[in-house]
């Protein structure tokens, strides 16, 4: 249904379940930012500890009563769980309360539909949003009765009325994801021609209001939404940068992550997700000021894992540096002498310098390394390796011979071989034309 057509959370009461099971551990301040970033305003949240759900109204009867109870004092318009309900848990809250009843899942679904801008975003959070009702049809229809608004169908009891239902939904769903083929066709087509032209590509990915969107436009000098609230960004943005050495780059925003994404929503989402799968270098952002950091890493890191993206090559990047004590103003390598952690502050600049040059750095891996050996006829050859930045030395032989130490990538290469007609490659040391074993280019484009 239309964006503009999602109720309103209204006041809002939460309900937070501690369950011993670790992979049923939430965070409350996390449910209280995303019920804010849905647009609910939290006048009261309610606390317990269970061993287990109650299988009827997974808070037991105890609780139910406390919670009827501050929703008529509060004026409460929406419940919220911290837990996932079933549709007989949810549809006997409904019944209890007398107000909306929904769990995390259909509020992250339902944060993600208000955030869509783009065709191809909609198109996803549509799909997410049906295959979740879709399940929830096969193993509780009765629900969709007190349906009145946010992204779900309407639907009266009677065998006929849920296969007409199930129906419309495998309908809708199968024409989603037709045309979700023909979006992820030109993307593909997008992403053969940035590999064709030797374009690397550098992937923001991070836990949700981690900053990465304000980082982001302070590389790349754009004006992508940013905001201190859950999915401020939804929509993937490419950008254009130029890169000491390296030259030109893309560089992508994409979603935030969280802990426990909905099954669906990575489902929906793997197109645009897989752009993560492809890209050169990984900028894992993190807010180094929260206090559950290493959660939310590894939170990340689990969904990558689930788009094929765990073994791309990652810097780790701490943003937010100014809101800590320890930041340190270089370089972190691993083991093995590599970039692997930078601190940040995409608000002050700190730090900047540094992951651009760390990120030019774990590029360079896709450079090509020869040296050059020119005299006074190749004047016009020295001035483009310079324009390019490719030159790393410079130094001259006992003949007065010019030798130039080159790092440059094999499109630069080709082009300037080009431009002066073969004079790259003839002055080349090594063998001739080195970048060629960069095939990914096509040489024959270049005139």
């Amino acid at each position: 249904m239309p964006q503009s057509e999602f109720e309103s959370l209204g006041s809002t009461l939460l309900v937070h379940v501690e369950l011993p099971q670790a992979q049923s551990q939430e965070d409350l301040k996390e449910l209280q930012l995303l019920a804010e970033s849905g647009g609910g305003d939290v006048v009261f949240c309610v606390s317990c500890k269970r061993e287990a759900p109650d299988p009827s109204t997974f808070i037991g009867s105890g609780k139910v009563v406390e919670v009827s109870d501050a929703v008529k004092a509060y004026e409460v318009q929406t419940v919220i769980f911290n837990n996932k309900l079933t549709p007989a848990q949810e549809r006997n809250l409904e019944k209890a309360f007398g107000v909306r009843v929904m769990d995390r899942v259909a509020l992250i679904l339902t944060i993600f539909a208000q955030r869509a801008r783009t065709y191809e975003g909609k198109l996803q959070v549509e799909l997410a949003q049906l295959q979740y009702e879709q399940a929830r049809l096969v193993r509780g229809w009765t629900h969709l009765e007190r349906q009145k608004g946010g992204f779900g169908l309407r639907g009266g009891p009677g065998e006929t009325q849920i296969e007409l239902d199930r129906r419309a939904l495998r309908e809708r769903i199968a024409a989603i994801k037709k045309d979700l083929d023909v979006v992820a066709l030109r993307r593909e087509q997008n992403r053969s021609l940035r590999k064709k032209n030797a374009v690397p590509v550098v992937s923001f990915v991070g836990y949700t209001n981690a900053g990465k969107s304000t980082l982001f436009n302070r590389l790349t000098n754009s004006d992508v939404y940013a905001a201190n609230q859950l999915f401020a960004t939804l929509d993937p943005t490419l950008r254009t940068v130029e890169l000491p050495v390296i030259g030109k780059a893309v560089f992508a925003d994409t979603v935030g992550f969280i802990r426990h994404l909905p099954h669906d929503l990575v489902a929906a989402f793997r197109g645009t997700l897989e752009e993560t799968a492809q890209a050169d270098l990984l900028l894992h952002v993190v807010d180094a000021s929260d206090e559950h950091k290493e959660a939310n890493i590894e939170a990340v890191n689990a969904v990558l894992k689930q788009v094929g993206a765990e073994d791309i090559k990652t810097l780790v990047v701490y943003n937010k540096a100014d809101l800590i004590e320890d930041s340190a103003d270089e370089i972190i390598r691993d083991d093995n002498g590599a970039p692997h952690r930078v601190y940040v502050s995409a608000l002050t600049g700190f730090g900047i310098d540094k992951l651009l040059s760390a990120v030019s750095e774990l590029l360079s891996d896709n450079l090509c390394e020869f040296t050059v050996k020119i005299d006074g006829r190749h004047g016009k050859l020295r001035s483009l390796l310079y324009a390019s930045n490719a030159v790393d030395s410079e130094q001259y032989d006992e003949n007065g011979n010019c030798l130039l130490d080159v790092k440059i990538t094999a499109v630069d290469a080709a082009i300037i071989d080009s431009k002066t007609n073969g004079a790259l490659s003839d002055t080349c040391m090594q063998e001739k034309k080195p970048w060629i074993q960069s095939n990914e280019f096509d040489f024959d484009s270049v005139n």
